[in-house]
């Protein structure tokens, strides 16, 4: 048996710098999901809610503005889910299919932040009952969940379980949250503008 002298000095390569490998890459976003989620509902129980933030003229409140701008952020959220599942091959789909996942993606969110900014700015985060609590809580937890995927999709490598399963937590918060504002308001006071 030959023993190569250069054996001790030799090293195996390291990760290319900057790039992180094995749990980090993961656990670095699910940290910052969860700084986002807990930022968000300390600032929205501190906050002393200051009961408007916004208005846009045409709506009869500010509770009309808030639940057709969620209603549109839910129905990009379902054009999200149907161009992930053409991405996926899960559903036959134009070649396009995933620039209009990006899109539908960026105009739901986008349309989101208005809500969340009314939210967080007149309301504050309360639980003076279940569905108000429920709504407070999933809010925290979307843009959480929504900023743990946007840093997942800059990560190279990923197992192919992982951005549908974070996506499809992102699309059901989005759909609670509709289900606990918008629906609820226009089930009580009309589908009014």
């Amino acid at each position: 048996m030959t023993v190569d002298p250069n054996a001790a000095t030799q090293s195996w390569p390291s990760p290319e710098p900057g790039r992180r490998s094995g749990p980090a890459r993961y656990l670095i976003p699910a940290l910052v999901a969860a700084a986002v989620a807990v930022a968000l509902g300390a600032y929205g129980k501190v906050h002393d809610p200051t009961g408007t933030a916004f208005n846009l003229a045409g709506f009869s409140s500010t509770g009309a503005v808030k639940s057709w701008l969620a209603t549109v952020a839910f129905f990009f959220a379902i054009v999200q889910l149907v161009s992930a599942l053409m991405v996926y091959g899960k559903l036959p789909g134009p070649s396009w299919s995933a620039t209009l996942h990006r899109w539908s993606g960026r105009v739901a969110f986008l349309v989101a932040v208005p809500v969340a900014v009314h939210c967080l700015y007149a309301l504050g985060f309360q639980s003076y009952e279940s569905r108000v609590l429920w709504h407070s809580l999933l809010g925290c937890f979307f843009f959480g969940v929504f900023s743990a995927k946007m840093l997942l999709l800059r990560s190279e490598r990923l197992p192919g379980w992982l951005l549908p399963i974070v996506g499809g937590l992102v699309f059901t918060a989005l759909t609670i949250l509709w289900l606990t504002s918008a629906l609820w308001f226009f089930r009580t006071f009309g589908v009014t503008t």
